[in-house]
């Protein structure tokens, strides 16, 4: 049985995940963090095997390294921060792991991007987000453009375009250009629901990661 803690459990994506991790037969929730809930993360360490993070940047980091310093390893989906923050964890007995998307979808939207980007001229970037997301670019779109970036012989930077507004959850759009051509990979979340494979798998795997911090959904699948 995987002891799970979450932090930030009173927003949408915590209570999301109370609700995955409580219908799990192999996972129990041990706690949940959040001021709104006067629930210090510290609070629910000690029951936990491993902490899944959905809060803010500053928050975040030092959360991990609270986890690490007790033994709980832990999954992040909190973004707006460089996890290079992290990489002074490498080497602890606890793990991190750090998805700037959790979505399986969203995973091959930016695998996909990254080929076709060896083969067109240019290509930007189209991240739309409901108007209470706090970063901008999402880090789905940071690392997008950094795994074009990387794939492109060029090496050209990618632009990012950012749109927040009511009524979207998460929707990034890649247009890549040519001559005479243009190629739009398209990846919509409707609900905060298509994360939850992501981040269970991400809570089962992270215990045996063979590296950390480990970014990157990809690396699981």
């Amino acid at each position: 049985m995987i002891r799970v803690a979450v932090a930030g459990a009173a927003g949408r994506m915590g209570s999301t995940v109370c609700r995955a991790v409580e219908e799990q037969a192999d996972m129990e929730l041990a706690g949940r963090a959040d001021p709104a809930l006067g629930t210090a993360v510290a609070e629910v360490l000690g029951d936990a095997d491993v902490l899944v993070d959905f809060t803010i940047p500053d928050s975040a980091v030092r959360n991990a390294r609270d986890a690490v310093a007790a033994g709980v390893h832990v999954v992040i989906g909190t973004s707006g921060f460089d996890p290079a923050e992290l990489d002074d964890l490498g080497g602890a007995e606890a793990n991190v792991f750090v998805a700037p998307n959790f979505a399986i979808g969203a995973v091959l939207m930016m695998q996909f991007a990254a080929q076709a980007a060896r083969h067109m001229a240019k290509a930007e970037i189209i991240e739309l987000h409901h108007d209470r997301k706090l970063d901008k670019p999402s880090g789905t779109a940071a690392r997008t453009a950094a795994l074009i970036a990387q794939a492109s012989p060029e090496g050209h930077e990618v632009p990012i375009h950012s749109v927040r507004l009511p009524g979207l959850v998460a929707h990034q759009e890649v247009i890549l250009g040519d001559v005479g051509q243009t190629l739009t990979i398209r990846h919509d979340s409707t609900d905060r629901e298509s994360f939850m494979p992501g981040v269970l798998l991400a809570v089962r795997r992270v215990a045996t990661l063979p590296r950390s911090p480990t970014v990157g959904l990809e690396h699981l699948l």
